[in-house]
């Protein structure tokens, strides 16, 4: 029993020597590790000018240009410009002939022109014709009154002689009121042949052939192409002579001088697009020239584009010239931030921990010592340094042979990457 016991006892005692040897050997290890000088590459801390770029592809609009199509089938009659040329707003391009338009306008003018005539008449209470025909109706009745007239007066004298009767002279009276009853008419029927409605009635009647002819008159310009801008043809399918069929495109004027780029940055650069930010942009079709541009509209939502989560952006070329062309495939630099004359380190100096606070290892007398630091700019090469560095600073980039760098370290410093 009491050899258990001792043997009991002296277990902790064992665990609690065997820790303490290996902690032991870990503190030698750290030292031993501590005092080894390992190879790192080093930059200086310097005062630069950096810029934060974006790259993207994006292809050519245009946002100045008129398309023409064919309002009806018909034939192309004349081409009074050609491709590449350079036009005025207004300048006649070419022409269509459509027999039909010309059929229906003929036959509106001559629509109006009868609703005109027929308005007229009845204006002025009938038409030509019907004035000489009412003027003989009135002269044959006034003749019929003088003549039965002249009948009354003879019957009524031979009455007063005994020679006709009181009924032949109630006949000859009777056919007297039947003449003036009959001129009454005559005249009613000549000044007041139509009534307030007819005339209404004509002049809605006119109203309606203008419309039909103003209607006739604007199908038929739809075949004298004009253009709205000022620009260059830019494309041009059709020939003279050609049948179109209704709606065929047949011209294209573009304003070459006004163009746009459509293009779609990654996801991480669109917080940092902004309005007017200035572009670079080059076209392979063309190496060595560049053309300048800002942005005029940033990404408003974000989409995926197979395997990238994208936005698209607007950008305006500032300095087209023609040579650069709708639908190429360009490539744009866009100027995320510039500042000028600021301190910064390489960019593989810059390292953060998992707090997400950034630091560099300065060194100093033969030793790596993380110094805590605030950011401006990062981009591929540089990083800019707000605080926690001076100029001339000379700070760790990499150590050979893949080692971890550890605060302490000491170091043999090889400058550069």
């Amino acid at each position: 029993m009491a050899a258990n016991n001792k043997q009991g006892n002296s277990t902790p005692v064992a665990i609690w020597g065997t820790a303490a040897v290996l902690i032991l050997l870990a503190i030698y290890a750290v030292h031993s590790l501590s005092r080894q000088k390992i190879e790192v590459h080093t930059g200086t801390v310097s005062y630069q000018d950096l810029l934060k770029t974006a790259n993207a592809n994006g292809k050519v609009e245009l946002t100045d240009d008129f398309q023409a199509r064919a309002q009806a089938p018909g034939q192309v009659e004349r081409i009074y410009v050609s491709p590449l040329q350079k036009i005025q707003k207004g300048q006649l391009l070419l022409k269509l002939g459509d027999a039909a338009a010309q059929a229906s306008l003929a036959h509106a003018q001559a629509a109006l022109q009868a609703a005109q005539v027929a308005a007229a008449n009845v204006a002025h209470g009938g038409s030509q014709e019907e004035h000489a025909a009412s003027t003989s109706d009135l002269d044959r009745a006034n003749l019929q009154l003088q003549q039965d007239a002249i009948a009354l007066a003879t019957a009524q004298k031979l009455q007063a002689r005994g020679a006709a009767s009181p009924a032949e002279v109630a006949s000859a009276q009777h056919r007297i009121d039947m003449d003036e009853s009959n001129l009454q008419g005559l005249h009613a029927r000549t000044s007041q042949r139509y009534t307030p409605a007819d005339v209404s009635s004509a002049n809605a009647q006119v109203a309606d052939a203008r419309a039909a002819v103003a209607a006739a008159q604007s199908a038929l310009a739809n075949d004298l192409i004009r253009s709205p801008i000022a620009g260059s043809v830019y494309y041009l399918p059709v020939s003279q002579y050609d049948y179109v069929e209704s709606g065929e495109e047949l011209i294209d004027v573009a304003n070459m001088g006004r163009l746009r780029i459509a293009a779609y940055f990654d996801e991480p650069d669109i917080g940092t697009l902004a309005v007017n930010q200035p572009v670079v942009i080059t076209w392979e079709a063309q190496p060595g020239k560049t053309w300048h541009g800002h942005v005029s509209q940033i990404p408003s939502t974000i989409i995926q584009y197979q395997n990238r989560f994208v936005g698209q952006c607007i950008i305006d070329v500032d300095d087209a010239d023609g040579v650069l062309t709708p639908n190429a495939n360009v490539h744009l630099k866009v100027t995320l931030a510039e500042h000028p004359h600021v301190l910064a380190v390489p960019r593989g100096a810059l390292k953060f921990d998992s707090h997400g606070q950034p630091y560099v290892f300065r060194i100093r007398d033969g030793k790596l010592v993380r110094t805590d630091v605030r950011t401006g700019i990062v981009n591929l090469t540089s990083a800019e340094i707000v605080s926690g560095l001076s100029e001339g600073d000379t700070v760790a980039t990499n150590a050979t042979g893949n080692v971890e760098l550890i605060d302490g370290q000491s170091v043999t410093a090889t400058p550069g990457s």
